[in-house]
């Protein structure tokens, strides 16, 4: 897909998609306007996506329910997978910032493994910080009902708890936060990730060498999730691209045998042991390691089937445990 001033070939536009009412049906999911989103399940306990009946307390608004409150994976069956836009950025006008040279290779690499997994990805390039905001409130007020997921990826310069957009910094919060369940109800339930390869610090792993050595070998109609589930986070620690190098091999080869979590563990393998930096002029860079950082709030597993195949992993339910009490204020 190719991109001319900062817009994507498939630009997301602010009004053509805004989000669908909802309205009554006879079997709801309640989400609860305190903190928390409330699903009620369907007599049959399994299939989700039913709309929320209004009523009850004043301030509660209403989401689909994706999967059974104790399915192990997410759906990942419907409709459409969801979009994935990519923020790619090379020049910048701040900060006597560099170039990043090699960020269009690892841009097209992405952009080619994410739509192999049936996103409908989209790339801007070099947005100043008002149009990448804008483009990312849009996709905040879609409709993603008929959707599995959401994902960004921000390529990019960053320091510590921010990310560079081509004319400022920003912090990368201001993006997910738009994506709670409470600001964008047809994703609640649903997995909302977010890849920055943006450095985060100004240092490197100097590593430790290591040798081998031998080894041993009582159930409710409702559930409440909070507004801040299901974001998964997962950025690069210092500057490189080797993440998303690592990112994109990992997907072309387990996407489809693994879940998102245990494959992300494999990228950080692949990172940790097959990367260093290269910069035999500098004796305190050369040949230093890094890690990525994986901060996740899902609830579930996250299981790309075949595009097309209709497969539903979220049918695995996990055993119901009974409901126990604690004199503390916490309840299960």
């Amino acid at each position: 897909m190719s991109t001319m001033d900062g817009k994507g070939e498939d630009e997301v536009g602010g009004t053509d998609h805004a989000p669908e009412e909802y309205h009554d049906a006879e079997d709801g999911n309640c989400i609860n306007g305190n903190g928390k989103y409330e699903f009620q399940e369907n007599e049959n306990d399994d299939e989700g996506d039913a709309l929320g009946r209004p009523g009850g307390r004043p301030g509660e608004v209403y989401a689909p329910m994706p999967v059974p409150k104790y399915a192990t994976h997410y759906k990942m069956n419907h409709p459409k997978r969801g979009l994935a836009l990519i923020f790619n950025h090379e020049v910048f006008e701040c900060g006597g910032l560099k170039s990043r040279s090699g960020t269009n290779e690892d841009c097209n690499n992405l952009k080619l493994c994410l739509s192999s997994l049936g996103f409908e990805v989209m790339v801007f390039k070099d947005l100043i910080y008002t149009d990448l905001e804008s483009q990312v409130r849009a996709v905040s007020k879609m409709d993603h009902t008929n959707h599995d997921c959401v994902m960004f990826a921000i390529l990019s310069h960053g320091e510590m708890n921010i990310v560079y957009a081509k004319d400022t910094p920003y912090k990368p919060e201001s993006l997910w936060s738009l994506f709670t369940a409470d600001k964008c109800p047809s994703l609640a339930g649903k997995p909302k990730m977010f890849f920055l390869q943006a450095c985060q610090g100004d240092k490197l792993d100097g590593g430790v060498h290591l040798h081998t050595t031998e080894t041993d070998g009582d159930m409710h109609n409702t559930y409440k999730i909070p507004v801040q589930a299901d974001f998964l986070i997962v950025y690069s620690t210092v500057k490189g691209s080797w993440f998303v190098q690592a990112l994109c091999e990992e997907l072309r080869q387990r996407a489809h045998e693994l879940d998102l979590m245990t494959i992300l563990t494999f990228v950080s393998q692949r990172v940790a042991m097959d990367f260093e930096s290269n910069v035999p002029d500098s004796i305190t860079m050369h040949r230093q390691k890094q890690i990525p950082c994986v901060m996740s709030m899902l609830t579930r597993l996250i299981q790309f089937n075949v595009p097309g195949s209709n497969l539903d992993s979220s049918v695995a339910i996990k055993a119901k445990k009974p409901r126990k009490r604690f004199s503390g204020i916490f309840k299960t």
